[in-house]
């Protein structure tokens, strides 16, 4: 377990947090101080307490467990901001602990935790694709050395659809997910998954798979470019920044990059993880601390 004296400083800092944004809040994109972003753009500027009106005021909006459990009585700000030596530049620093956080406090749910960001329908319609979009997205990303996984996941990344008023049951479900898993032999593996719509009956399918030794305690940069439709598109591209070395790499057609009832289709970053039902995994598990940095989101219209 990573010592809890690492964040016991920053709880002290945290009464002036906000808790993950509901889905009813006005819309990010308007100005709360700061300057106005580049758009798509969701870069690091040092400013922690500032951290997540940058995200809001870049057209991204945020799910963290500010709040969970004991952070009720001194909430704990999930998303903050360091300086990263080997980047030369202000990174996002995403906080999960495995004794305190959840999915957002909901209380039905209590076999998983999340820290995330993403676009959604309330982003500019820049950033959500609609059916014959390319949609590019580009960001870097840091696992923490020695990262703790078990044979359950623990997305990374997900590209998901918005939902729509009538609330398709379909939409929620994932189209593409990087997740880090441990194999029933010991080793942990980086996945890129694909799922296709319920009523093709895919399942997971494994588009990519990667040693997960070769991210741990490294930069990596991914450039993902997805065509939504029906008959779409994907592609990725995960390479490490100290020696060039491409770890992961997609291209497939054909792919039904869309859901049928849609508003739009949308990425997501950070950890979403589980941790067993009642937590019967989180012996296995430990607080961690993921790196990310320069997200951009870029539509070319069809």
């Amino acid at each position: 377990m990573m010592k809890r004296l690492i964040f016991m400083g920053f709880l002290l800092l945290g009464s002036a947090c906000s808790a993950g944004v509901p889905e009813d809040e006005p819309a990010p994109g308007a100005p709360d101080g700061g300057s106005e972003p580049a758009a798509g753009m969701l870069v690091a500027d040092g400013d922690t307490p500032g951290t997540y009106a940058l995200i809001r005021r870049s057209g991204y909006n945020y799910e963290t467990p500010d709040i969970s459990n004991a952070h009720a009585r001194e909430p704990f700000q999930h998303i903050r901001q360091s300086y990263d030596e080997e980047l030369g530049a202000y990174v996002f620093d995403f906080y999960i602990h495995i004794d305190i956080d959840d999915d957002r406090g909901l209380p039905n749910i209590t076999d998983r935790q999340r820290n995330e960001i993403k676009t959604d329908a309330k982003s500019p319609a820049s950033m959500v694709g609609q059916q014959g979009d390319e949609m590019i997205f580009r960001w870097k990303f840091r696992l923490p050395e020695e990262m703790k996984t078990t044979e359950k996941f623990c997305h990374l990344h997900q590209i998901k659809g918005i939902d729509n008023a009538e609330g398709t049951a379909d939409v929620g479900n994932p189209l593409i997910t990087f997740t880090a898993r441990t194999l029933s032999n010991g080793k942990q593996q980086f996945q890129v998954i694909f799922v296709g719509p319920s009523s093709a009956s895919t399942g997971n399918v494994y588009l990519a798979r990667a040693d997960l030794a070769e991210f741990l305690g490294r930069w990596v940069e991914v450039e993902e470019r997805v065509v939504c439709g029906m008959q779409g598109s994907y592609r990725v591209s995960v390479k490490r920044l100290d020696d060039g070395r491409e770890l992961v790499s997609v291209s497939e057609t054909g792919l039904a990059m869309w859901r049928e009832g849609a508003a739009g289709v949308r990425p997501k970053w950070g950890i979403y993880r589980s941790f067993g039902a009642g937590g019967s995994l989180k012996a296995r598990l430990r607080d961690e601390v993921l790196r990310f940095a320069d997200f951009s989101v870029e539509k070319v219209s069809k």
